[in-house]
C-alpha cells in the first residue's frame, strides 16, 4: 500500500531520524485527544529510536512538544497488529477477509486495559496505522 504523508509528517520524521538514528516509515498525527504523535520504526531500529533509558525518545517529545508513541513495523500484517498492540501480550493475531477485513487480537486478560488503552487510545491508533498499511479495517480483541 502506498502510505501518503502531510508536509509536517515528513518534518516530523526528519526531526526522529535526526534525533535517534532510526529510520521511521511513517508518521500518524492524532490531534483528536490532545496532539499525540505516533512513529512506525523499521524492525530492528527499536531499541536505537528508544536509546539508553528512553533518551532518544524524550529527546523527540522534548522537541516536539507531545507524547510520542513507537511501534515496530513488520512484514506481515499479524505481527504488525501484535506490534502495535505493545506493551500488551498479544498471543495470536488472525486476520479475516469476509465482507470488511478484521483483525483478532488474542490478549492476555490482565493486558486488555493495556491494549485499549486511556480513552481507546492505543487501539485507536493501532487500527489507524493497520488500515494504512495493511487495509484492515478494524481490530476485535479476544
Amino acid at each position: 500500500m502506498v502510505v501518503t504523508l502531510s508536509d509536517t509528517a515528513r518534518r516530523y520524521i526528519a526531526l526522529f531520524e535526526d534525533a535517534t538514528g532510526a529510520t521511521a516509515r511513517d508518521c500518524v498525527i492524532f490531534e483528536d485527544d490532545g496532539e499525540r504523535i505516533v512513529f512506525l520504526v523499521k524492525p530492528g531500529d527499536m531499541a536505537r529510536a528508544i536509546g539508553s533509558g528512553g533518551e532518544n525518545v524524550r529527546s523527540v517529545e522534548e522537541q516536539l512538544g507531545t507524547d510520542v508513541t513507537l511501534v515496530e513495523d513488520a512484514d506481515t500484517a499479524e505481527a504488525f497488529v501484535a506490534n502495535a498492540l505493545a506493551p500488551a501480550a498479544v498471543y495470536n493475531v488472525t486476520v479475516s477477509e469476509d465482507d470488511e477485513t478484521v483483525a483478532y487480537a488474542e490478549v492476555d486478560a490482565a493486558d486488555t486495559g493495556v491494549a485499549i488503552g486511556e480513552d481507546g487510545r492505543n487501539i485507536a491508533a493501532a487500527e489507524r496505522l493497520a488500515k494504512r498499511h495493511y487495509d484492515i479495517d478494524d481490530i476485535q480483541l479476544t
